[in-house]
Order: structure tokens, then C-alpha cells, then sequence
């Protein structure tokens, strides 16, 4: 189990975490839910140690900047940072041989497959496009299978194939029991994925609840995200998302009628 507490990390006058506590349950997926500026990507980086802050933060009991803990904790950073001079394939060996794991080949190859690298190996870093640079930063990250994985925003910049295939593969580490804490602002994109929902806004933890008391409550992840950030009432939230649906189906109409858009 990871456990955060009642962690508060400061730049100066600037809190940009404030007395943060919550935990991971082994085997379930939490989505870190929050507008930009909240405090999501901060906690992350606190978790896997590349931040000092005041509290406490333990992996299955061990201090988190421990080299026992680091060898059960991963990270898949919000922003790929490549190596301009190596390929594709010496990344993903070097990272191997960094966590000194053994017979690693086939899995190289398999993560390379499902996320369409396979034919890009010999390409260096700076050459690949920032979407193939985002799917080798996720073939990087789930390379060494850690028990729990944090994951800042690895949706952004992926095409509908790979994030198909990242979301299956999540699904399958949860299955294996891996622990895992995906941080995003952009609540579709994790809506089917999630068994808990923390919701950060100042820095602040606003809400900690799992899939079934929102359900239980008659309420969507949305919903409840603007309720919470912003004190819309539920209903209000489905009036303005029908309004958009309908919105867009007349616009579809319109254009495959060919007729201009009002």
C-alpha cells in the first residue's frame, strides 16, 4: 500500500501542496482529478521522490526515497525526456539494464508491438514526432512492470490507437493486481478506468471517494468533479452537456445536409 501523509510542499510562499493525506489500496486504480494548478502533477513527483516536502509518504511501509521502495514504485512522466542520441531500442535497453532486469527481450518487443514502434527501433529520440516520443515514454515507464505505477496525463498527445491500447493495458495491470495513480484534468479520458476518484483543487484534497459511493449517490465523475470545484448542482451539469450533444448533432446535420452552420 502507498500512503501519503499529511504531505505540504512550499516554493517559498507558495503552497502548492497543502496537508495532503490519502492512500492506495493494492490492486486499484485511482484517478487523480483536478484543474491545472491543483497540485496533481506536485504530489506525483513528491511520491516518487524527486522533491523535498514536510510529511510523510510510505510504500508498503518503507520511506518512499528508500532504494527498497524505488524498486517498486514507476513513473510515466507528463513530458518525454529523451535521450537525442539514442534509438529507439537502446532507450528501452538501457532501462533494462538500469532496473538489471533478465530475460527482457520479448517484453521489449511486445510493448514496441502494441504501442506501433516496433519499425521506428533505430530511430533516435529526436527524431521521432512528439506522439511517438509519448509512446516510447510510456514503453520506458511500463518496461519494468513495478508494482505500483503513477502516471502524469499519458493520454495527452497519443493517437485513438494508442490510447485504446494504453487503456487496455491498464486494465490489465489492475487484473495483475498492480496499484496503480493516473493524474489527468481531462475527466473522459479516464471515466470507464477508475475503482477510487482523489479530486485536488489549491493544492487541496476536495474529495476522496470510490466508484461505488458516487454511483450510489446517482452521480457521474463529472458531475461530481464540478461540484466539488466549481459548487454546480448535478443537474445543472447534465443541462449543459445536453446542450452540447445537441449542439454538435445539429452541426452534424448541417454538414451532411451541406448546409451552413448558424
Amino acid at each position: 500500500m502507498l500512503y501519503v501523509n499529511h504531505v505540504t510542499k512550499k516554493y517559498g510562499k507558495t503552497i502548492a501542496v497543502n496537508d495532503v493525506t490519502f492512500g492506495l489500496e493494492p490492486g486499484s486504480l485511482t484517478v487523480l482529478l483536478g484543474p491545472n494548478g491543483a497540485g496533481k502533477s506536485t504530489i506525483i513527483k513528491s511520491i516518487i521522490g524527486f522533491l523535498k516536502y514536510d510529511g510523510e509518504i510510505t510504500v508498503n511501509e518503507i520511506p518512499n526515497k528508500t532504494s527498497e521502495a524505488r524498486k517498486i514504485l514507476g513513473y510515466i512522466p507528463e513530458l518525454p525526456s529523451l535521450y537525442p542520441t539514442l534509438t529507439v531500442i537502446e532507450h528501452m535497453e538501457f532501462i533494462a539494464r538500469a532496473y538489471k532486469m533478465t530475460n527482457y527481450k520479448d517484453r521489449i518487443e511486445m510493448l514496441l508491438q502494441r504501442f506501433e514502434l516496433a519499425d521506428k527501433k533505430k530511430k533516435f529520440g529526436d527524431e521521432l514526432s512528439k506522439g511517438m516520443q509519448q509512446k516510447l515514454n510510456l514503453c520506458i515507464g511500463l518496461l519494468p512492470d513495478p508494482d505500483i505505477l503513477l502516471m502524469d496525463e499519458p493520454l495527452l498527445g497519443l493517437d485513438p490507437h494508442a490510447i485504446k491500447e494504453l487503456k487496455n493495458y491498464i486494465e490489465e495491470m489492475r487484473q495483475a493486481g498492480k496499484t496503480l495513480l493516473i493524474s489527468t484534468h481531462i475527466i473522459d479520458s479516464v471515466d470507464m478506468l477508475w475503482d477510487k476518484t482523489i479530486i485536488m483543487q489549491n493544492g487541496e484534497v476536495r474529495a476522496n471517494v470510490s466508484r461505488s459511493e458516487i454511483e450510489g449517490q446517482g452521480k457521474t465523475l463529472e458531475e461530481l468533479f464540478f461540484e466539488v470545484t466549481e459548487g454546480l448542482e448535478p443537474s445543472s451539469v447534465r443541462a449543459t452537456a445536453e446542450e452540447e450533444a445537441q449542439a454538435n448533432d445539429a452541426a452534424s446535420d448541417a454538414d451532411s445536409k451541406g448546409e451552413p452552420e448558424k
